[in-house]
This record gives structure tokens, C-alpha cells and sequence, in this order.
């Protein structure tokens, strides 16, 4: 598997999967999760570009240094897979955690980023929605199974669980060291991004599920308002996972977004 060394001395493995003249599509996975995150809907963006995914330092096999971590230091991980790959522009779509590294890509970097798409994600710091006592409380249980199954139950209806048992592959990475999520969890909440984002001028795609508990719905309106010229997309129904469960819905509108966004790079 590829990989490049950050200007930290980090090893950042890092997968390209597909073919077209477009821009490559960078995806980025949520918190604690490596590339496999995409695997569901991966191949639904190949009939028109290339993809790049990259385990984030922490997950996979990328390095795991036990030092902090940040969303502003993810997207210079990001910087740097594009670079080993002499990528100079390329679209950007991070959903959950991957959202909010993709803001700080976009907003830091301006000048690699043609195309943003945000999904089920948050602005960070005091002025985000952050999820209720209730969902946390969920999600820390100590009953076998029971804080999996709040998860996933943040994830993806009882409909969509029942028809599509697994594997999932949107729990977290089960190879990464308990230190490494650790490192990640702070990381997503020290993000606050809420000065940045109006100094990112790419084309910006919102996307959010109606039903989302795990990162409140509320948080899409306050980044496309936030972000100039932002669109906002909610889907009804869907919840954190809305690209799997919806992808009947979710991968058409963001291709179609990427497709009408801006000029190609030459």
C-alpha cells in the first residue's frame, strides 16, 4: 500500500481507486475510522474521477504516534498525500470528523482545494449544537453490546439494519490503539473552525441527514450560513451514516455538485 512520510516524520498510508479526466475526489472518514469508511459508496463516484482515501494518522496503517492530534494537523496529512502524489487541486468531500479536517483543508490551504463538500459535520467550539447528555450517555454504556448498538443505531435506521446486517464499517477502526482514540476524540472536540470558514472561498456543498442525534442536523445550516455561498442539502430521514443508507440520494447530488462547481483545473 502507498504511503508518505509527513514533514513530522509520520507515515501516512493513503489508497487511489478509479479513472476520469475530473479532478481527483479526496474522501475523508470520520473520527477514529480508517478509509474502509468509504468502502459502501466508494465505487459510486469512479464512472466520473479518481478517488484518494488515506488512513488518518492513528487508524489503519498509517503511523500512530501517541502525541496530539488536531483536525488542523489530519489536513496537513492530507496536504501531504497530495503532494507524494503530485496532485496540485483536487474536490473535497469529508463527512462527520472528516468534515471538519476538510474545513481546515480548505480554509488553510485554498489554493488545493476546487470543490468542498461537508457532510454530517460541525463548525466546532461554542458555537456548534453538540449532541444531548442523552446520546453521550448512550454511547459510554457498559452492557455487552449496548454502546455498539447505540451507535449503530446513530447511524442507520432499524430498516436499513435490518435489511444490511454487516459488517459495518462505520463503528471505528478495531485495530486502533486505545491511545490513538483517545488522541482522536480530543481532536474532533477541540475543533473550532468557527472564525475560518468564512475565509473559504471553494464552491461548498452541506450535506446532513434530518435525523442525525450523533452531530445534531442544526450544525448544517450554521456552516452553509457561515461559509459564503454555501448550499445547504438535507435528506430527509437519514441519519449520521446518510451517504451508505442514502447513497441512492447522496452520491448523484454531490457528483452532481462536483460536476457543476467550477472549472477543471488544466
Amino acid at each position: 500500500m502507498p504511503h508518505t512520510t509527513t514533514p513530522d516524520g509520520v507515515d501516512i498510508a493513503y489508497q487511489v481507486r478509479g479513472e476520469g479526466a475530473a479532478p481527483p475526489l479526496v474522501l475523508l472518514a470520520g473520527q477514529a475510522n480508517n478509509h474502509h469508511w468509504w468502502d459502501g459508496v466508494r465505487d459510486d463516484f469512479h464512472a466520473a474521477r479518481s478517488t484518494i482515501t488515506l488512513d488518518h494518522r492513528g487508524t489503519g496503517r498509517s503511523g500512530k504516534p501517541d502525541e496530539p492530534y488536531s483536525t488542523e494537523l489530519f489536513a496537513r496529512d492530507v496536504i501531504a498525500v497530495l503532494d507524494d502524489l503530485g496532485v496540485d487541486r483536487a474536490d473535497v468531500y469529508g463527512t462527520s470528523m472528516g468534515g471538519r479536517v476538510a474545513q481546515q483543508l480548505a480554509a488553510r490551504h485554498p489554493d488545493r482545494v476546487r470543490a468542498l463538500v461537508l457532510g454530517c459535520t460541525s463548525p466546532g467550539g461554542p458555537h456548534a449544537v453538540e449532541r444531548t447528555a442523552e446520546v453521550r450517555r448512550s454511547l459510554i454504556q457498559t452492557r455487552p453490546g449496548a454502546a455498539r448498538q447505540a451507535l449503530l443505531d446513530l447511524m442507520y435506521t432499524p430498516a436499513w439494519q435490518a435489511a444490511n446486517p454487516g459488517p459495518y464499517r462505520t463503528l471505528g477502526d478495531p485495530g486502533m490503539p486505545a491511545y490513538a482514540q483517545r488522541r482522536h476524540l480530543v481532536a474532533g472536540n477541540q475543533h473550532d473552525a468557527w472564525e475560518l470558514l468564512p475565509g473559504i472561498g471553494a464552491p461548498t456543498l452541506v450535506v446532513h441527514g434530518t435525523d442525525d442525534l450523533l452531530n445534531p442536523t442544526t450544525n448544517a445550516p450554521l456552516l452553509a450560513d457561515r461559509i459564503p455561498g454555501a448550499r445547504l442539502h438535507l435528506i430527509p430521514g437519514a441519519r449520521h451514516a446518510y451517504f451508505e443508507e442514502f447513497r441512492a440520494v447522496a452520491s448523484p447530488l454531490v457528483l452532481d455538485f462536483l460536476t457543476t462547481a467550477g472549472p477543471t483545473p488544466p
